[in-house]
């Protein structure tokens, strides 16, 4: 089984997906992990990659492909997977379609997480982090006392990731680059699943329960 979790940032997919990977078993792809540890074991793939990444560009498309197909090549055949951040692109996609079958694998679904564009701009730039790691949101989640984590008392800090003119920027690409792939995938033979990503946690999590179960007959807690 293989299953993309699509989305804009802020959306939730992140969280949705890790508690997946946890109750299902599956493997959790996502490219930097893939980059990262290409580099760091020195693989032919990896000096690849850095070399485009020193010289300050974009690693391409089919050396990305390339390094996924080498991955999931490593896995075994009834291993269940979630991509994470990829395809972020239609070239991407239609890249990974081509090569799934050289693995007897192919997209078999899509979780699409949606949420109104305001919702995610405040769930991004809201964001306050404490040195020890706990988030609040000064919309949603606010500390007690304001810029003061409640349990320790440490000052908070406001990431520049989360600040409101690269949100802005983040979101932008978002619908630039990552968005046409509804489209995409509207058109093929692949299950779209969307999940209202603005509702409360428990909520959304239950609404991906509910659509692997109907869509693919996946059962979230059985391996």
């Amino acid at each position: 089984m293989v299953v993309i979790l699509l989305g804009p940032p802020g959306v939730g997919k992140g969280t949705q997906g890790a508690r997946l990977v946890d109750e299902l078993g599956w493997v959790r792809i996502a490219t930097g992990d893939l980059l990262r540890a290409a580099r760091r074991e020195g693989t032919d793939l990896g000096r690849k990659a850095q070399e485009y990444m020193d010289a300050g560009d974009l690693v391409p498309d089919d050396l990305i492909v390339a390094l996924v197909k080498e991955h999931l090549a490593g896995l075994g055949a009834d291993t269940g997977v979630l991509f994470d951040g990829f395809p972020r692109t239609v070239p991407q996609a239609v890249s990974l379609d081509a090569m799934l079958p050289e693995l007897s694998r192919k997209v078999d679904g899509v979780l699409l997480f949606e949420a109104p564009a305001d919702v995610l701009f405040k769930r991004i730039s809201g964001r306050r982090s404490s040195p020890e790691g706990r988030v609040y949101n000064v919309y949603f989640d606010p500390p007690r006392q304001e810029g003061i984590c409640d349990v320790t008392g440490s000052s908070l800090v406001h990431r520049a990731d989360d600040e409101p003119e690269t949100v802005e920027r983040r979101l932008a690409v978002y619908e630039e680059q990552t968005a046409p792939l509804i489209s995409y995938y509207d058109a093929a033979p692949t299950r779209v699943m969307r999940i209202e990503g603005d509702r409360p946690m428990a909520e959304v999590e239950e609404a991906v329960r509910q659509e692997l179960a109907r869509e693919l007959d996946v059962t979230v807690g059985s391996r």
